[in-house]
């Protein structure tokens, strides 16, 4: 799978859950390290368990993957899901601020989400 398609279903599994401030980054013109960043905020300890299970349980069942590590904890409010070309961060709100990897990454383009078709009314 492209490592633009995983980070578009990482969010849209995040997204199921009602994660916030959904953004994905795509970051690998400015770093070796992966080729996207996906960053969902979550409201407490079980929405940020829920979103991640979600993602990683979503991912397993319908394509195979797997992800290489997952770092963080649920008590520090951010949790790290590594997919090697696709790197998730869960994080609580007031975490996701403390850190501010949108500035950190501020050069990094933003990935809009696909444009879904709207149903006609009375469809």
């Amino acid at each position: 799978m492209d490592s633009k398609k995983l980070a578009q279903l990482c969010r849209d599994y995040a997204d199921n859950k009602k994660a916030e401030d959904l953004l994905v980054l795509e970051v690998k013109e400015i770093s070796s390290i992966t080729d996207y960043f996906v960053i969902a905020s979550g409201s407490s300890e079980p929405h940020l368990r829920a979103i991640a299970q979600e993602i990683t349980g979503k991912l397993d069942d319908e394509y195979g993957v797997k992800p290489r590590a997952e770092d963080g904890s649920l008590q520090t409010g951010w949790l790290v899901i590594d997919f090697f070309d696709v790197i998730v961060h869960v994080m609580r709100k007031d975490v996701r601020e403390r850190y501010d990897l949108e500035s950190l990454w501020g050069d990094a383009p933003r990935v809009k989400p696909p444009r879904t078709r709207k149903k006609p009314a009375g469809a």
